[in-house]
């Protein structure tokens, strides 16, 4: 794996150098976009809006709107707006992790220490799983700051980047309607939430649609005519929310796909 970014966690007065490794892989097939025509590959270009010519990278810059008029922002501006906050990741304050909601959850990642920091990343490891806390701070990745949780996984830190509350969008404009849930309603469905309840077990889910597809792509490479499986969607025979639970409890145990 290659670093993504370098730098230390701030613990208290402690610096503990680290690495960033992304968690992470995409698993779609990667399909490219081509002309209906004659399935020539579709490019991107970077054109300039008044003359229609195409622009290079070297000669692209960044800027933002101030009065009708762009303010260039040079790379070195990124980093002076917060230079610390480019180079440490400061643990601010500790927390149970259940404390967070999931809905800020965004994106995870290794974190590996550097020789020198051998022993105070293994401190901070080990101490995160005797409080059974997890700690919280931000630092700057990529022109953008982050909210982050480090919290300790077997021999690693893993590092979650969870969205400031500002990026989650008020519920205000839903409409949920008010309905009336029977005391024998809610046992049943109680019932069946304790039927299906398992140990977790994430191995037991495959991403099946990938493999499905590429065998369909496969057998139009060799001429064959792809036929898909019927799509089997099961109904209940009955409108009544106590009738479809009662057939739920009585049907066989899904496996996990």
């Amino acid at each position: 794996m290659r670093a993504i970014w370098s730098g230390a966690i701030g613990f208290g007065l402690v610096n503990i150098p680290v690495k960033l490794f992304s968690a992470t892989q995409a698993a779609e097939l990667d399909l490219d976009m081509l002309d209906k025509k004659d399935h020539a590959n579709i490019k991107y270009q970077r054109v300039n809006a008044n003359t229609g010519r195409e622009v290079d990278w070297d000669n692209i810059v960044r800027g933002f709107k101030v009065d009708d008029e762009y303010v260039i922002v040079e790379e070195s501006d990124f980093e002076k707006a917060s230079p610390e906050k480019t180079k440490i990741i400061e643990i601010q304050e500790f927390v149970e992790e259940r404390d967070i909601d999931t809905i800020y959850y965004e994106t995870p990642y290794y974190l590996q220490p550097e020789k020198s920091g051998a022993k105070p990343y293994a401190l901070l490891r080990e101490a995160l799983k005797k409080t059974k806390k997890c700690g919280l701070g931000t630092y700057v990745l990529r022109n953008r700051e982050s909210l982050v949780l480090i919290k300790a996984v077997g021999d690693l830190l893993i590092l979650n980047k969870i969205r400031f509350q500002d990026e989650i969008r008020d519920t205000d404009e839903l409409n949920i309607p008010e309905v009336t849930i029977k005391p024998a309603e809610m046992d049943m469905a109680v019932q069946l939430i304790k039927q299906l309840t398992t140990d977790f077990d994430i191995s037991n889910y495959k991403d099946t649609y990938n493999e499905n597809l590429l065998k369909l792509i496969m057998a139009k490479a060799k001429g064959k005519k792809p036929v898909g499986p019927k799509m089997k969607v099961v109904h209940s025979k009955s409108r009544d929310l106590m009738a479809q639970l009662k057939e739920s409890l009585a049907a066989p145990k899904r496996k996990a796909s």
